[in-house]
């Protein structure tokens, strides 16, 4: 049918331009999804002494816990909200699209810490094109927050080292002194260094050095999906990389989904609450399937309309080559009959010749 043909060609034609603007699109933010880091300190009452915030680390690009962590996020008393890295899978312009997309349902300010899979797929510009600068500080009543920037899994660069030491210096004016970090100082699951931690063991010693001068309160750190409470020289730690990734391991004690609440009192001092999340089974198996399940989903609500386009345009190829072939076939059928059929009369012509002449 002619209205099929039409049809086809008009559909092929929007994917086509579809596919062609998706491929040449530049990554452009409206104003309000950019140096999100300086909106949301705006929106932090620094004068509160008695406060509470969460801390998460390694939802990277969640869909089921980090949702679940917003929801219950949205109904705490938490003042804020801290994600100390891996915010996403790669720096790629759709999985940042998507995470922006997720947090808009989050009613509370929200501060990140870069980490280094932000840093794939050229992703450090946009993530400075979005959130802002790579380390900063602020204070919130009797509490100094500094957060920096080691997602390169080596050492802080010489100009943020002596920034993190004037940093600490100013922090001594304040009660309580927290420090964020993606990768954490050392691997606390293994006494040979480096473990999953700052491959610069060197530079992991000079922070640590750095943090115990300085009396540092708690050091905040992700890398290692799961969670982990000890001890840094005298200066304690918490890694908390339980926000949606996968689990890398089956003890209860410490590979679990996850966030930590801090609540800061000025006369009581400073609590940390784990509040667990939902979990697979803690066997090999379910932690397998589960973390298959959780890239092949986010990877089908991301590129959605990937998908869409390429099923759709596998179809179309299918169909014209197909009813190209069948065109082929049946010429070619054609053909060989009209021979057979020429033969046949041929042979007709020729006898009838012999019989008359």
């Amino acid at each position: 049918m002619r209205w099929k043909a039409v049809a086809l060609i008009v559909l092929t034609a929007l994917l086509l331009t579809a596919l062609t603007v998706k491929l040449h699109r530049s990554f452009v933010l409206p104003a309000a999804q950019r140096d999100l880091i300086y909106r949301n300190l705006q929106r932090i009452d620094a004068s509160k002494e008695k406060f509470s915030f969460i801390v998460i680390g390694d939802n990277k690009n969640s869909i089921s816990t980090f949702g679940k962590i917003i929801e219950k996020v949205n109904k705490d008393s938490a003042f804020f909200m801290i994600d100390t890295g891996d915010l996403v899978y790669d720096g790629d312009e759709e999985k940042y699209t998507f995470f922006l997309k997720q947090i808009e349902k989050l009613q509370k300010p929200l501060l990140t810490v870069i980490g280094n899979h932000e840093l794939k797929e050229g992703g450090r510009g946009r993530y400075y094109e979005i959130f802002g600068p790579y380390y900063y500080s602020f204070h919130v009543g009797s509490a100094y927050f500094i957060l920096l920037d080691d997602a390169n899994e080596y050492r802080l660069d010489p100009w943020q080292f002596e920034w993190l030491q004037n940093e600490l210096k100013k922090a001594q004016a304040f009660k309580f002194r927290f420090v964020f970090m993606h990768v954490p100082l050392f691997d606390p699951r293994t006494e040979k260094q480096p473990g999953y931690s700052l491959r610069d063991v060197e530079e992991a010693r000079k922070l640590m050095d750095l943090f115990d001068r300085y009396n540092v309160s708690m050091v905040f750190a992700s890398h290692i999906h799961g969670f982990f409470k000890g001890v840094w020289g005298n200066t304690p730690f918490i890694i908390t990389g339980g926000a949606g990734a996968e689990l890398v391991g089956t003890d209860p004690k410490h590979y679990f989904y996850h966030y930590v609440k801090v609540t800061v009192d000025p006369k009581q001092g400073i609590s940390y609450d784990v509040v667990k999340l939902d979990n697979p089974d803690f066997n090999v198996v379910d932690r397998i399937f589960w973390a298959m399940w959780i890239y092949l989903y986010a990877f089908f609500v991301i590129h959605f309309w990937d998908i869409v386009i390429v099923i759709a345009g596998g179809y179309l190829i299918t169909v014209y080559l197909f009813a190209d072939r069948a065109r082929r076939l049946r010429s070619i059928i054609d053909f060989f009959s009209r021979r057979r059929s020429l033969r046949f009369l041929f042979k007709k012509f020729v006898s009838h010749l012999k019989k008359h002449w």
